[in-house]
């Protein structure tokens, strides 16, 4: 199987180095109107099929990997070093990621498949899908190269002599979510190749108008959502494996997911002003060019060495690879707009600081600017060390001070983006808009103050966190009621023409304009979670070494050790504790957290016992034994509104799920209900979409 591995490997980067020299050829030969002993059409034909064929070269190479995991093929390296006979089978197939080479032939897979759709989808637009296309092959040819030549997964154990057993997998993966997790992450970095390759080549031929951009919105939404997925499943594995009692710690690795997800961000916002107003073409372009570039840097900080991190795969000379592919693509980037610049001349310019137009602007603003701090905060320390001689390193207080005011203030943008109209808003439509959000925001921050929210510890304590709390459920009032006003004033219009109730009446008008209104749900999820964060301000922790029937209190539960334990089995060993919850008098819940030590390699592994409410967590984890007494230490926090972000998270999914289906136009939906609507039913104000 490993000859096999190596062999399909082989093959599918010479169908990709076919695919790109036959392509650029083809292309080359349309541009100029020479044409070479094969036509142009053909030579492209063939060039897309070999492009196809790529893709079931990789998927047998992946196979080949994953079948060697399974079967204990201990003779090849890769499997020797990640995987064992007692793991589980589900993390058998995870080995497939766990390493460095098994992650680089998943990035060349999982770019191949999609390279297979949208070739499979070439009729699309034949010219510029064949420009994508062979942009994507030079990509995939990069990646080929690194697992046939610099990280092969296939190496043969030194000698010959396949051991017994292998190292087994990193504790810290031998979680459920580490099944799902990597895939959906790479699945979005890798991804946004694809509206990368579109705008590139877009842009080399320039492409008139702008149904590239109609070509790739799907693609776009469908990547920033795996992305969004990939992201929000690592802060849940954080949460419950790491043991450290928060989901996000701005870790490098983590900040280099976040960093491609806000220039995602940004251009699905700034495109509509495209679409729309014939604004910022050259900044779209740039804006997938930087975020394919930051999925490239991404990709490249966890093997280079540049910073230290959880998630980090071992040190190698593979960086070196992946500089220069970064300063490729740049420099091709750079060449293309500045050769082909005066085809982006933009058609209108900004009319107000009121309008639908200035929120989008400040909204890319914004979100660059957080990138930017991620950024800067994330390589500080290379450039310390490249200035003074001696790494500095950023911690969570530095991103904190700078991207939570930059957080509330995006918060505040996604409230009054929809209330603004294209072009220019009157102040007789601001106050229609603005008075009932306003109203239930200063309710809102006047009602949470007796809960403990009080903004005034900012002047008196060094407690900022409180202060943004309290601005965060104030917006996120006015962000709420924005958006349901705008779903209750559409559906009522809907209601009166055809006599449905208000709920048939929203799912009507839904589907009228998924776009917009599968945009608004994602505004709403994005709120949930800005909520989940807004409750860290208030964390409570505890820490105690507990015998038989002692306990503490931590807010308003009190926890008791009933008994500790410890168990086998083939894969690991576990010591736990046995608690008790009470809330007051009444009992709550049993929580059993658990150390793992794993009895191939001797790591142990945090499994955290929670007990999670829609309004705290109360978060749990046995930290070992006290080596005075032997008897076990438990840590324990209160986490207050985690849930929501995980709820946010869910209505993001549905609200992206929406946005993708396609409208049910508005003379179907009269034919339904057998009355005369009108096409745009939404009351004024709107300003349309």
């Amino acid at each position: 199987m490993p000859t096999f591995g190596s062999f399909a490997l082989l093959v599918a980067l010479a169908l990709s180095g076919y695919n790109l020299l036959a392509g650029a050829v083809a292309l080359r030969q349309l541009a100029t109107g020479r044409r070479g002993a094969i036509a142009p059409e053909r030579l492209a034909e063939t060039a897309r099929r070999a492009g196809i064929a790529s893709f079931f070269a990789t998927a047998c190479a992946a196979f080949a990997l994953v079948w060697a995991a399974f079967t204990n093929d201990f003779s090849v390296a890769y499997i020797a070093e990640h995987s064992n006979r007692a793991l589980p089978w589900a993390y058998k197939f995870a080995a497939l990621w766990s390493g460095q080479e098994g992650s680089l032939l998943l990035w060349a897979f999982l770019l191949s498949a999609y390279g297979f759709v949208l070739r499979a989808r070439h009729k699309v637009d034949v010219k510029l899908t064949a420009y994508a296309s062979t942009i994507l092959a030079a990509i995939q040819v990069f990646f080929l190269l690194l697992v046939n030549v610099a990280a092969t997964p296939f190496s043969l154990v030194p000698g010959g002599l396949a051991p017994q057993d292998g190292n087994g997998l990193n504790p810290l993966l031998q979680y459920p979510e580490m099944v799902i997790h990597p895939p959906m992450l790479y699945l979005g970095y890798v991804g946004f190749a694809v509206p990368f390759a579109f705008a590139l080549g877009a842009l080399m031929m320039r492409y008139p108008g702008e149904k590239w951009i109609h070509i790739t919105r799907r693609w776009t939404m469908v990547t920033w959502l795996f992305l969004t997925v990939g992201i929000f499943l690592g802060m849940h594995w954080a949460y419950n494996v790491l043991g450290w009692g928060g989901y996000w710690g701005w870790d490098p690795v983590e900040n280099a997911s976040l960093m491609p997800w806000l220039t995602g961000t940004a251009f699905l916002h700034s495109v509509m002003m495209q679409e729309k107003r014939g604004m910022m073409k050259s900044w779209n372009v740039w804006l997938i060019f930087s975020t394919f570039m930051l999925s490239i840097l991404g990709t490249l900080l966890t093997r280079s060495g540049l910073v230290s991190s959880v998630h980090a795969f071992a040190q190698s000379p593979i960086g070196n690879w992946f500089w220069i592919f970064l300063v490729f693509i740049l420099a091709v980037c750079t060449f293309t707009y500045i050769y082909n610049r005066d085809h982006l001349a933009t058609e209108h310019k900004l009319e107000s600081l009121v309008s639908r137009e200035s929120s989008f602007l400040f909204n890319n603003l914004v979100l660059l600017a957080a990138c930017f701090t991620v950024l800067w905060g994330t390589f500080f320390p290379v450039l310390s060390e490249f200035v003074q001689g001696n790494k500095v390193t950023v911690s969570a207080p530095f991103y904190n001070r700078v991207a939570v005011p930059i957080g509330v203030f995006l918060l505040f943008l996604t409230g009054i983006g929809p209330l603004l109209a294209w072009r220019s808003t009157s102040m007789k439509s601001i106050r229609r808009n603005f008075i009932l959000p306003g109203i239930v925001a200063l309710v809102v921050a006047i009602a949470v103050i007796p809960m403990g929210v009080q903004p005034w510890t900012i002047f008196t304590t060094d407690q900022e966190g409180a202060f943004y709390s309290w601005i965060t459920f104030a917006l996120a009032a006015f962000v709420l009621t924005a958006i349901l006003n705008e779903f209750y004033k559409g559906a009522r219009v809907i209601g009166q023409k055809s006599g449905q109730s208000l709920l048939a009446s929203m799912v009507q008008l839904t589907r009228r304009n998924t776009r917009r209104y599968g945009g608004y749900i994602v505004h709403f999820g994005i709120v949930l979670i800005f909520v989940g964060i807004g409750g860290q301000a208030f964390n409570q922790s505890h820490e105690q070494t507990m015998n038989y029937k002692d306990s503490f209190n931590l807010g308003p539960y009190r926890v008791e050790c009933l008994d500790y334990s410890q168990d086998t089995n083939a894969n690991y060993d576990t010591e736990f504790a046995m608690l008790n919850v009470y809330r007051g008098n009444r009992f709550v819940t049993k929580l059993a957290p658990e150390l793992r030590v794993y009895a191939v390699n001797g790591q142990p592994s945090t499994i955290v016992a929670n007990h999670s409410t829609l309004v705290e967590d109360l978060y749990v984890i046995y930290a070992g034994k006290d080596p005075s007494t032997g008897q076990p230490v438990i840590k324990a926090f209160l986490n207050p509104l985690v849930s929501w972000i995980w709820i946010g998270l869910l209505v993001t999914i549905l609200g992206t799920g929406i946005a993708l289906v396609p409208n049910m136009s508005a003379s179907l939906a009269a034919q339904r209900h057998h009355v005369t609507v009108p096409a745009e039913p939404v009351a004024a104000g709107r300003a349309g979409d």
